[in-house]
């Protein structure tokens, strides 16, 4: 299909982070080590939940596919930025683009519903822990999961097709490292505010589902807490949400940020660093949040080094 002199589908040139600074290979260099680590942080998070008897439980069930999504979300978007990098292109094929924006949408929207519903998993632990076993059996971890990657499913499927059916004959340059959606809608040549309206609300509504469980649970939870005669426990249900509340807070506010706030009130520059916080950052920031503020997973990775270094000892 043309448009003019530019054809639907050809290719996109992703302007990126790197183009904008005066040290781009040291700016390249921190995010590599950013991808690295978060890479291995998580898997190794995965690992320690399999393999460790003491972590078979709901809410480390639950981390394990946080991470899971965590791998997933980063490398739909880093590998692709760094190898642009390295070869000296920044091209994204009509096909590409699509598929990562897709890709994106659903791991995005996934851990949205999935770190809201894990705010039930403490709700019940905290709340009524003598029924936790059954409240949070593994059919309901389950049905947890596959809601989350449904909810996270129809964002992509019902945002994709639609955001790529715009002809884009404005230009061809995405000012951004990878293709979100308002970045892309900026390259429009039809007018796409029916659409933008129709996407606000539509995000409101991600955000509102998950946030009104969260709300609900941490209402609750606050209360149960109160009313609790000992500092000790007071202090390990503080300590067991701490850590799920800091992740709702950076990947929430990000979020909120970058598709709630008015455009007029951020430019350019100022969307691709908060993308690049809540798609780079936060997938590292993660499992670091729950291993350094949790004792369990710390004793867990403490066992398997000492595992590990005991059969080298004895192989040699």
């Amino acid at each position: 299909m043309e448009w003019g002199n530019y054809s639907m589908y050809a290719d996109f040139v992703l302007l990126g982070l790197f183009s904008n600074t005066n040290f781009p290979w040291l700016l390249f260099s921190l995010i590599f080590l950013v991808f690295v680590i978060s890479v291995a942080s998580n898997a190794v998070m995965i690992i320690l939940i399999h393999i460790d008897p003491h972590l078979h439980t709901p809410m480390y069930f639950l981390l394990s596919q946080l991470s899971t999504m965590d791998i997933l979300y980063i490398s739909t978007i880093v590998p692709k930025m760094l190898v642009d990098q390295l070869v000296g292109q920044n091209n994204i094929s009509f096909a590409g683009c699509t598929a990562q924006h897709f890709l994106y949408l659903t791991l995005a929207g996934a851990e949205f519903f999935l770190l809201g519903l894990m705010s039930y998993d403490r709700y019940v632990a905290i709340c009524h822990p003598l029924r936790y076993p059954i409240l949070m059996s593994r059919k309901v971890c389950l049905l947890i999961v596959a809601a989350a990657w449904l909810g996270g499913s129809v964002d992509g499927f019902l945002l994709t097709p639609v955001t790529m059916q715009f002809p884009f004959c404005a230009s061809r340059e995405i000012n951004h490292f990878f293709c979100e959606v308002p970045a892309l809608l900026k390259l429009s040549c039809t007018d796409t505010s029916a659409y933008e309206t129709a996407m606000y609300v539509c995000c409101i509504m991600m955000l509102l589902i998950p946030f009104s469980v969260i709300s609900a649970s941490y209402t609750q939870i606050l209360i149960t807490v109160y009313r609790m005669s000992e500092a000790e426990g007071r202090r390990k249900a503080v300590a067991t949400c701490s850590s799920h509340m800091v992740v709702v807070s950076l990947f929430y506010g990000a979020a909120m940020y970058t598709y709630v706030l008015p455009h007029s009130y951020h430019t350019p520059e100022q969307d691709k660093a908060v993308s690049a916080f809540y798609t780079i950052l936060t997938p590292m920031l993660n499992p670091l949040i729950y291993s350094l503020r949790n004792k369990d997973v710390t004793g867990a990775l403490k066992k398997a080094l000492g595992q590990c270094s005991s059969r080298r000892i004895r192989a040699f």
